[in-house]
């Protein structure tokens, strides 16, 4: 009998595994997909934001009804302490103007690889093409097979991009575990274009405020065939998904009235979209918004220009999210993410009921739950056998 069974080897999973065999104890890893951390290298493949280095009370304010045993989980292990594991496996890191931190290499492979030294370093068993039937059942490429295990550590992911291992098919083997149901977070949304916005497609909106119910940020996003997307529309995704309209505001350093005098000082020869262009420095991405979505246009363009609404059709499906809400519930488990009814059985990362916004935030959190799911395993062990 093994010491320690982690179902998904993801950041939660492999951290579990770090902390349960860094305490001398067995661990073997079972990982569905071919290879592990297959979101993880995708999430870098554009620079890996691993956390968000900001006080405390800024961190964890990011994390919507924050849940207490996430919190402490946070506590434990923030933005610090995912620095100085990242640089403890020879990954020098640095801070950009936003607060978000990076390899210096910008790359998920190198440390990857470096984690997946210190594992094997220090015996951990990892068993790719390993599906998780429930149980301690598997599906492998040698046929069905269980394991028996002391304690076990679940680590299997949301919702989203199932082609990478999270598709949530786990819910089917926890029925007599309250889970909230998935729903998209940080994702697109779908907007139904007319024909004069193809040209804009994939243009990026920059300088702009997003507005949706309580949240205004300052960030840009994307305009795509299929709607709006990136890194402001994530920003502004959960209020959005609970309902509130989307409007932008254009010109967020200038007020109504800068906005008037400006256009006054156009001449009246030119044309709307050439006094748009040079007295507001607007582009055409941003005239085709206002053309879109403000005809006709009012006399007194200020109030529009600052307010303008963007009507949307819905987000895109959840398998596209970058993350999901839902997942076990907090009331399921105790301080240590140990499931109340089932005593030994930890559950950690995308697969707990919380949300983030992108920004370092979804791996900080990933990391510390499966730190705080193995150290529970570890008190677990402990213990003497009955």
């Amino acid at each position: 009998m093994i010491d320690a069974l982690v179902i998904g080897a993801g950041p939660a999973g492999l951290m579990a595994a770090e902390v349960i065999s860094a305490r001398g104890h067995s661990v073997v890893v079972a990982e569905a997909k071919p290879t592990v951390g297959r979101k993880l290298l995708m999430a870098g493949k554009s620079g890996l934001n691993l956390t968000k280095n900001e006080p405390t009370d800024a961190f964890l304010d990011a994390y919507p009804n924050l849940p207490d045993s996430l919190k402490a989980s946070l506590q434990s292990f923030g933005p610090p302490d995912v620095i100085a594991w990242a640089e403890g496996l020879g990954q020098s890191t640095f801070t950009g103007s936003s607060g978000r931190v990076f390899p210096k290499t910008m790359k998920a492979s190198p440390l990857l690889r470096a984690w997946m030294g210190r594992l094997t370093a220090a015996g951990v068993d990892i068993r790719t093409n390993w599906e998780w039937l429930g149980d301690n059942r598997f599906e492998t490429p040698e046929g069905q097979q269980q394991l028996s295990a002391k304690t076990t550590i679940l680590a299997l992911g949301g919702a989203s991009w199932s082609r990478l291992g999270s598709n949530g098919k786990w819910v089917d083997h926890l029925t007599d575990i309250a889970v909230t149901p998935f729903e998209p977070a940080n994702m697109g949304f779908i907007v139904e274009w007319s024909e004069h916005m193809a040209r804009h497609f994939g243009a990026p909106i920059k300088s702009v405020a997003l507005k949706a119910g309580d949240t205004n940020i300052r960030a840009e996003f994307t305009i795509s065939k299929r709607g709006v997307e990136g890194g402001g529309i994530y920003g502004v995704s959960r209020a959005l998904r609970l309902g509130a309209k989307l409007h932008l505001d254009l010109l967020p350093d200038l007020s109504e009235n800068d906005i008037r005098s400006r256009l006054a000082k156009g001449g009246k020869k030119q044309s709307l979209s050439n006094r748009l262009r040079k007295t507001l420095k607007l582009d055409p991405a941003k005239i085709g918004l206002l053309n879109e979505f403000a005809r006709p246009l009012p006399v007194d363009l200020a109030p529009v220009l600052k307010n303008l609404p963007i009507p949307l059709a819905g987000p895109r499906p959840l398998d596209e999210a970058i993350s999901t809400a839902g997942g076990v519930r907090f009331d399921q488990l105790t301080d240590t993410l140990m499931l109340k009814n089932q005593p030994g059985w930890f559950v950690s990362g995308e697969m707990l009921d919380w949300e983030a916004p992108t920004g370092g935030y979804l791996l900080t959190a990933c990391l510390a739950t499966g730190k705080t799911a193995g150290e529970g395993a570890v008190e677990w062990l402990s213990q003497p056998a009955p």
